[in-house]
Protein backbone atom coordinates (compact mmCIF):
# COMPACT_ATOMS: atom_id res chain seq x y z
CA UNK A 1 0.00 0.00 0.00
CA UNK A 2 1.42 3.20 -1.07
CA UNK A 3 1.79 5.60 1.63
CA UNK A 4 1.89 9.77 1.15
CA UNK A 5 1.74 12.45 3.95
CA UNK A 6 -0.14 15.37 3.24
CA UNK A 7 2.44 17.50 1.56
CA UNK A 8 3.17 14.62 -0.62
CA UNK A 9 0.11 14.56 -1.88
CA UNK A 10 -0.32 18.66 -2.16
CA UNK A 11 2.83 18.48 -4.13
CA UNK A 12 1.63 16.27 -6.84
CA UNK A 13 -1.63 17.97 -7.19
CA UNK A 14 0.23 21.02 -7.73
CA UNK A 15 2.67 19.35 -10.34
CA UNK A 16 -0.34 17.53 -12.20
CA UNK A 17 -2.47 20.62 -12.33
CA UNK A 18 0.65 22.71 -13.88
CA UNK A 19 1.34 19.56 -16.32
CA UNK A 20 -2.02 19.71 -17.46
CA UNK A 21 -2.26 23.61 -17.87
CA UNK A 22 0.83 23.47 -20.40
CA UNK A 23 -0.94 20.75 -22.03
CA UNK A 24 -4.21 22.82 -22.76
CA UNK A 25 -2.29 25.83 -24.02
CA UNK A 26 -3.45 26.62 -27.38
CA UNK A 27 -6.54 24.49 -27.98
CA UNK A 28 -8.77 25.72 -30.49
CA UNK A 29 -12.64 26.46 -29.46
CA UNK A 30 -13.21 23.00 -31.06
CA UNK A 31 -11.03 21.44 -28.85
CA UNK A 32 -12.54 22.99 -25.95
CA UNK A 33 -15.79 21.61 -26.82
CA UNK A 34 -14.97 17.97 -27.11
CA UNK A 35 -17.01 15.75 -25.18
CA UNK A 36 -14.44 14.70 -22.16
CA UNK A 37 -15.01 11.34 -20.14
CA UNK A 38 -17.47 12.75 -17.70
CA UNK A 39 -21.23 12.15 -19.48
CA UNK A 40 -22.54 15.83 -20.23
CA UNK A 41 -18.91 18.10 -19.83
CA UNK A 42 -17.05 19.08 -22.07
CA UNK A 43 -13.47 19.54 -21.80
CA UNK A 44 -13.93 23.22 -20.82
CA UNK A 45 -16.32 22.08 -18.39
CA UNK A 46 -14.36 19.52 -16.74
CA UNK A 47 -11.51 21.99 -16.32
CA UNK A 48 -14.34 24.89 -14.99
CA UNK A 49 -15.31 21.99 -12.08
CA UNK A 50 -11.52 21.53 -11.25
CA UNK A 51 -11.13 25.49 -11.40
CA UNK A 52 -13.86 25.50 -8.68
CA UNK A 53 -12.77 22.90 -6.56
CA UNK A 54 -9.53 24.37 -6.29
CA UNK A 55 -11.40 27.50 -5.29
CA UNK A 56 -13.35 25.82 -2.11
CA UNK A 57 -12.35 25.88 0.98
CA UNK A 58 -14.26 24.25 3.82
CA UNK A 59 -16.24 27.25 5.03
CA UNK A 60 -17.14 28.42 2.25
CA UNK A 61 -18.32 24.72 0.80
CA UNK A 62 -21.35 24.69 3.12
CA UNK A 63 -23.16 27.98 2.67
CA UNK A 64 -22.38 27.38 -1.11
CA UNK A 65 -24.28 23.65 -0.40
CA UNK A 66 -27.21 25.22 1.50
CA UNK A 67 -27.51 27.94 -1.61
CA UNK A 68 -28.13 24.93 -3.88
CA UNK A 69 -30.29 23.18 -2.08
CA UNK A 70 -27.68 20.78 -0.98
CA UNK A 71 -27.54 19.36 -4.25
CA UNK A 72 -23.85 18.69 -5.13
CA UNK A 73 -24.97 18.46 -8.68
CA UNK A 74 -26.17 21.99 -9.33
CA UNK A 75 -23.34 23.01 -6.19
CA UNK A 76 -20.75 21.90 -9.37
CA UNK A 77 -22.59 23.33 -12.47
CA UNK A 78 -23.08 26.97 -10.78
CA UNK A 79 -19.56 26.54 -10.07
CA UNK A 80 -18.91 25.88 -13.97
CA UNK A 81 -20.92 28.40 -15.25
CA UNK A 82 -19.16 30.61 -13.00
CA UNK A 83 -15.81 30.11 -14.15
CA UNK A 84 -16.94 29.88 -17.65
CA UNK A 85 -18.52 33.49 -17.50
CA UNK A 86 -14.85 34.94 -17.17
CA UNK A 87 -13.94 33.80 -21.12
CA UNK A 88 -10.70 32.37 -19.66
CA UNK A 89 -11.24 29.20 -18.35
CA UNK A 90 -7.34 28.01 -18.65
CA UNK A 91 -6.44 31.63 -16.98
CA UNK A 92 -8.81 30.86 -14.17
CA UNK A 93 -7.43 27.71 -14.10
CA UNK A 94 -3.74 28.72 -13.71
CA UNK A 95 -4.98 31.28 -11.19
CA UNK A 96 -6.37 28.61 -8.57
CA UNK A 97 -3.79 25.59 -9.33
CA UNK A 98 -1.56 26.40 -7.11
CA UNK A 99 -4.42 26.05 -3.88
CA UNK A 100 -3.50 23.61 -0.87
CA UNK A 101 -7.51 24.47 -0.45
CA UNK A 102 -10.57 22.31 -1.22
CA UNK A 103 -13.98 21.20 0.29
CA UNK A 104 -14.32 18.63 3.13
CA UNK A 105 -12.51 15.65 2.38
CA UNK A 106 -9.60 13.27 2.77
CA UNK A 107 -6.20 14.91 0.69
CA UNK A 108 -6.79 12.25 -1.16
CA UNK A 109 -10.10 12.68 -2.66
CA UNK A 110 -8.87 15.70 -4.49
CA UNK A 111 -5.34 13.90 -5.55
CA UNK A 112 -7.84 11.59 -7.39
CA UNK A 113 -10.13 14.56 -8.51
CA UNK A 114 -6.96 15.55 -10.47
CA UNK A 115 -5.43 12.64 -11.62
CA UNK A 116 -9.16 10.96 -13.34
CA UNK A 117 -10.07 14.75 -14.29
CA UNK A 118 -6.60 15.09 -16.08
CA UNK A 119 -7.45 11.64 -18.07
CA UNK A 120 -11.17 12.99 -18.54
CA UNK A 121 -9.61 15.82 -20.68
CA UNK A 122 -6.39 14.60 -22.53
CA UNK A 123 -7.53 11.59 -23.33
CA UNK A 124 -10.62 12.26 -25.61
CA UNK A 125 -8.32 15.34 -26.77
CA UNK A 126 -5.57 12.63 -28.16
CA UNK A 127 -3.27 13.91 -25.36
CA UNK A 128 -0.68 11.45 -23.89
CA UNK A 129 0.78 12.09 -20.53
CA UNK A 130 3.46 9.70 -18.25
CA UNK A 131 1.23 9.74 -15.33
CA UNK A 132 3.22 9.41 -11.73
CA UNK A 133 2.11 5.74 -11.54
CA UNK A 134 3.16 6.06 -7.42
CA UNK A 135 0.62 8.72 -7.16
CA UNK A 136 -1.89 6.80 -8.87
CA UNK A 137 -1.44 3.78 -7.22
CA UNK A 138 -1.99 5.99 -3.90
CA UNK A 139 -5.01 6.81 -4.78
CA UNK A 140 -6.17 3.39 -6.05
CA UNK A 141 -5.43 2.33 -2.69
CA UNK A 142 -8.24 4.61 -1.65
CA UNK A 143 -10.75 3.65 -4.17
CA UNK A 144 -10.51 -0.37 -3.67
CA UNK A 145 -12.08 -1.16 -0.47
CA UNK A 146 -15.29 1.40 -1.01
CA UNK A 147 -18.21 2.11 -2.55
CA UNK A 148 -18.19 6.01 -1.33
CA UNK A 149 -18.30 8.50 -4.20
CA UNK A 150 -16.35 6.02 -7.23
CA UNK A 151 -18.32 3.14 -6.38
CA UNK A 152 -15.35 1.50 -7.17
CA UNK A 153 -14.98 -2.02 -5.12
CA UNK A 154 -18.45 -3.03 -6.79
CA UNK A 155 -16.64 -2.29 -10.20
CA UNK A 156 -13.51 -4.48 -9.25
CA UNK A 157 -15.17 -7.37 -7.87
CA UNK A 158 -14.09 -10.55 -9.37
CA UNK A 159 -10.89 -9.35 -10.59
CA UNK A 160 -7.07 -9.30 -9.72
CA UNK A 161 -5.70 -6.06 -11.19
CA UNK A 162 -2.53 -5.63 -12.00
CA UNK A 163 -0.30 -2.95 -12.89
CA UNK A 164 2.61 -3.49 -15.40
CA UNK A 165 4.49 -0.03 -15.10
CA UNK A 166 4.68 -0.33 -10.97
CA UNK A 167 4.63 -2.92 -7.71
CA UNK A 168 1.00 -2.96 -7.74
CA UNK A 169 -1.97 -5.56 -7.52
CA UNK A 170 -5.56 -6.18 -5.34
CA UNK A 171 -8.28 -8.78 -5.66
CA UNK A 172 -8.63 -11.99 -6.69
CA UNK A 173 -9.88 -13.90 -9.65
CA UNK A 174 -8.74 -13.76 -13.42
CA UNK A 175 -6.27 -11.00 -14.42
CA UNK A 176 -6.64 -7.54 -15.69
CA UNK A 177 -3.44 -5.86 -16.35
CA UNK A 178 -2.19 -2.20 -17.78
CA UNK A 179 -0.59 0.98 -16.79
CA UNK A 180 -1.69 1.68 -13.50
CA UNK A 181 -3.45 4.98 -14.58
CA UNK A 182 -5.49 3.04 -16.73
CA UNK A 183 -6.29 0.38 -13.76
CA UNK A 184 -7.40 3.96 -11.81
CA UNK A 185 -9.15 4.84 -14.67
CA UNK A 186 -11.48 1.94 -14.37
CA UNK A 187 -11.88 1.89 -11.05
CA UNK A 188 -13.56 5.16 -11.46
CA UNK A 189 -16.00 3.94 -14.17
CA UNK A 190 -14.26 4.95 -17.17
CA UNK A 191 -15.07 2.46 -19.93
CA UNK A 192 -12.62 4.08 -22.56
CA UNK A 193 -9.47 2.83 -20.38
CA UNK A 194 -10.26 -0.45 -21.15
CA UNK A 195 -8.46 -0.39 -24.40
CA UNK A 196 -5.33 0.01 -22.45
CA UNK A 197 -6.05 -2.95 -20.41
CA UNK A 198 -6.02 -7.09 -21.13
CA UNK A 199 -5.85 -10.46 -19.64
CA UNK A 200 -8.65 -13.04 -18.78
CA UNK A 201 -10.57 -10.48 -16.49
CA UNK A 202 -11.19 -7.79 -18.56
CA UNK A 203 -14.43 -8.45 -20.33
CA UNK A 204 -15.49 -9.49 -16.78
CA UNK A 205 -14.34 -5.77 -15.18
CA UNK A 206 -15.59 -4.20 -18.91
CA UNK A 207 -19.28 -5.81 -17.96
CA UNK A 208 -18.90 -4.09 -14.76
CA UNK A 209 -18.37 0.16 -15.19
Amino acid sequence: MRVMDKSQIWATIHAERKALAADLEGLTEQQWATPSLCTGWTVRDVLAHMTGTAEKTTLNFFPSLVANGFSLSKLQNKDIKRVEATGDVLGAFKGAMGKSTSPPGPTMTWLGETLVHGDDIRRPLGITYDYPADAAAAVADSYKATNLVMGSKRRIAGVKLVATDTDWSHGDGPEVRGPMMALLMAMAGRAAAMSDLSGEGAQTLSAQL
